[in-house]
């Protein structure tokens, strides 16, 4: 049950949090660009691939409180589905090379926030 409620309370954290930073890059930059998503799911990336190392080597919590941070918080937080749909709907209004942009940034930064919170939580 404890990790029922872990996962609950961590994916009320993640969508309030996906939310929040969502309307504060699109207030900055506009919704022209998907930059908020890719925001979301760079920083979501690293943070999972962070805290998952962390808990894992370095520092000790109950299973139930991981999991509610790994896949309550944090899956609640990242946005794949909608950088998938963002993708589709540019190339679909006639914009192949936004896309492209977007699926190669999103996908090389991902790849590299991860390898660098590895990196940064193997080495504390």
């Amino acid at each position: 049950m404890a990790t029922y409620i872990a996962l609950a309370f961590g994916g009320i954290l993640g969508v309030y949090a996906r939310y929040g930073l969502t309307r504060l890059i699109q207030s900055l930059y506009g919704p022209e660009f998907p930059l908020a998503t890719l925001i979301v799911n760079l920083l979501g990336t690293f943070l999972l691939a962070f805290l998952f190392i962390l808990t894992l080597e370095r520092i000790t919590i109950s299973p139930a409180v991981r999991t509610g941070m790994l896949t309550g918080g944090l899956g609640a937080f990242t946005t794949f589905s909608t950088f998938i749909m963002e993708a589709l709907l540019l190339i679909e209004n006639g914009q192949a090379g936004k896309a492209a942009l977007y699926l190669a940034l999103s996908i090389g930064l991902g790849i590299t926030a991860a390898f660098g919170a590895v990196y940064i939580a193997r080495n504390l």
